[in-house]
């Protein structure tokens, strides 16, 4: 039997991250950047006001803390404007947000700091030369690197990229994995299931999973397990995937009629591994490519649990993310729980905060059968149990792995 550490290893060892392409920065979010962004104009690009208020000579209203100063109003700039004006000494523009200083302007007056009048404006404090203004260059200077290489891309860099003028940027791209599902007993969700039949869970389970990774997902459904239609599918897939998955391919006659299928294809290695639950899995690279291929249980809840600890941190390792996997935590037990001596558990649990210290809690949900689906739906994190544990009692401290959060 192989350990778990060992298949994850194995899992990591085949990510292959796909070639950088360039996008919009519309669909670039959540991608890791692949390229040094560097900027080709300053931001701002001129000298702006921060607030409405008036432009002024800062010097013009120096003594205005001691007593009030009167400017005639010469004028009103808006944003967008692309009109030159020149201030003469002791004048005031009226101006707007965003809008750019008049030639011999060094500062902004508040509206707040004023009169609010339109002909002749009152200003009853003094700003400092470069008060309320937005300098060229402030923000980002001419060559500067805005958006590093390996940065990833949330909405401050898509406002960034915009703001430097990028409409595309070079990414790494969304690895595309294709889901299958096999079982003769399987019905997709708008038939309703005859006699020993069941929905088709894993095809929509595994794509909802692998999307939540970060992956692009298609999800194939229901295959018929004849070999030469599933081996048509299958090496189709290998062509159009960074990676492939397939469920219900790995114990029975319909894991034979799998390998069956696929053994020209690559090597699949058909193992167990030392976890429950989702021991019985198997993974290999198919085809001219080496595609990393996996082969899950059946049963949906070890499908998930199996794709959540091997599956999930290969899509983000080919995302390129530095760390692949879920963050985790140590908390304390509030109910005792059972693991498979020999085996690596990888419990369903609901984690908790005790307001008062801030210690995190566990509750184990749903650990007597690895059927129960409707746990795993209930859970936001999983139990780990170590292979040489089998009895963990209330109050002990185990490792959780965070699971996607809920609302």
């Amino acid at each position: 039997m192989r350990s778990v550490d060992e298949q994850l290893a194995r899992v990591i060892a085949a990510a292959v991250r796909p070639a950088p392409v360039r996008v919009a920065i519309s669909e670039s979010q959540g991608l890791l950047c692949a390229e040094e962004v560097v900027a080709e104009r300053a931001l701002p690009g001129f000298d702006q006001a921060a607030v409405d208020g008036y432009a002024v000579r800062s010097v013009d209203v120096s003594g205005a803390n001691a007593s009030p100063v009167q400017l005639p109003v010469v004028g009103e700039i808006a944003a967008g404007s692309r009109q030159p004006r020149r201030l003469q000494p002791g004048q005031a523009v009226r101006i707007a947000t965003g809008a750019p200083l008049p030639t011999l302007a060094d500062a902004v007056v508040p509206l707040g700091y004023t009169d609010g009048h339109q002909a002749k404006v009152t200003v009853n404090r003094s700003v400092p030369s470069a008060g309320f203004v937005r300098r060229t260059g402030e923000d980002v200077q001419t060559g500067d690197v805005a958006v590093r290489r390996g940065a990833s891309i949330g909405a401050a860099q898509v406002g960034l990229l915009a703001a430097v003028g990028r409409n595309k940027v070079l990414v790494h791209p969304r690895p595309r994995v294709s889901v299958i599902s096999l079982g003769e007993e399987l019905v997709d969700v708008d038939r309703t299931p005859g006699q020993g039949q069941v929905y088709d869970v894993n095809s929509y389970a595994l794509a909802a999973a692998a999307r939540d990774a970060g992956a692009e997902v298609s999800r194939v459904g229901i295959m018929s397990t004849d070999p030469r239609r599933l081996r048509e599918v299958i090496e189709g897939r290998l062509l159009l995937s960074e990676i492939v998955v397939i469920a219900g391919g790995v114990g029975g006659s319909v894991g034979d009629e799998v390998r069956a299928a696929i053994a020209d294809l690559g090597d699949m290695d058909v193992t167990r591994v030392g976890m429950h639950p989702g021991s019985a899995q198997g993974f290999g690279r198919l085809g001219p490519d080496a595609v990393p291929t996996f082969l899950l249980p059946a049963n949906p809840m070890s499908a998930l649990v199996v794709f959540e600890v091997l599956v999930r941190p290969l899509i983000r390792a080919a995302l390129g993310k530095k760390n692949p996997y879920r963050r985790a935590v140590s908390a304390r037990l509030l109910s005792p729980l059972q693991s498979t001596k020999g085996r690596r558990g990888f419990l369903r649990g609901q984690l908790l905060r005790d307001a008062d210290n801030g210690e995190y809690l566990v509750q184990p949900l749903g650990t007597s059968g690895s059927h129960l689906l409707a746990s795993l739906a209930e859970a936001n994190c999983l139990i780990m149990v170590e292979e040489d544990v089998t009895e963990v009692s209330v109050g002990a401290e185990v490792l959780v792995s965070f699971l996607a959060q809920r609302g």
